[in-house]
């Protein structure tokens, strides 16, 4: 099993990707590659709102100036297991993750929920305030996907300023120990409904509606 990480933080080495590698050493223990695809150092543009990927049903984003986000795509569809991991900027996600997560779940959703019924989980690395509130905005997207959730003892948000320093939040790395265990044990369960013939629920179309008539 796999899964594919996504750091969000223009730090390549910052405490965002410490995080990360926290829960890919609990998930070696069992067995489970994490492949880290570093996206926080792009040039990536927000969504057009075209709905173009609705209407090819090709599995891409029609942004021809940063193809990487169609290859990460394809690669979180072939994984068992996705984790978002940002730092807090202005008391939300990250710019770029902000772009990347829009476009890449539209496109997921717009082609047949490609990440359904995946193991998600997502992690964040703040310096002061907003951690929680950014957690949550990050799990909008695993839960409209109707990812599997993993979870942990606590907010899965640690603290700390300069690369390294998260370290010193022992309570933040815990949660990331914690939630690296449960996104194994998340993962094998799912893999054994798998091998087990487990049937899952019926995917419905999805119904839409508009509040202003």
């Amino acid at each position: 099993m796999n899964v594919v990480a996504i750091n969000g933080s223009p730090n390549k080495n910052g405490n965002t990707a410490q995080l990360i590698d926290t829960i890919a050493q609990e998930l070696a223990k069992e067995g489970i590659t994490t492949e880290v695809l570093h996206i926080g150092n792009k040039t990536i543009r927000g969504c057009f709102g075209c709905g173009a990927c609705a209407k090819n049903q090709d599995e891409r984003c029609v942004a021809k100036d940063d193809e990487y986000v169609n290859e990460c795509v394809q690669k979180m569809k072939k994984a068992d297991g996705i984790l978002l991991g940002t730092p807090v900027h202005w008391a939300g996600i990250a710019g770029t993750m902000k772009s990347f997560l829009d476009r890449a779940f539209y496109v997921s959703s717009a082609n047949g929920n490609l990440f359904r019924h995946k193991v998600g989980a997502s992690i964040v690395a703040v310096r002061r305030s907003g951690g929680v509130s950014t957690f949550d905005a990050m799990n909008h997207y695993l839960t409209y996907a109707e990812m599997i959730m993993p979870t942990t003892n606590y907010w899965n948000v640690a603290h700390g300023r300069v690369p390294g320093e998260v370290h010193e939040d022992l309570e933040g790395m815990q949660i990331a120990r914690v939630l690296g265990k449960n996104m194994a044990w998340t993962l094998k369960v799912m893999q054994n409904a798998k091998e087990n013939n487990i049937v899952a629920p019926l995917q419905e179309a999805k119904i839409m509606t508009n509040f202003v008539r």
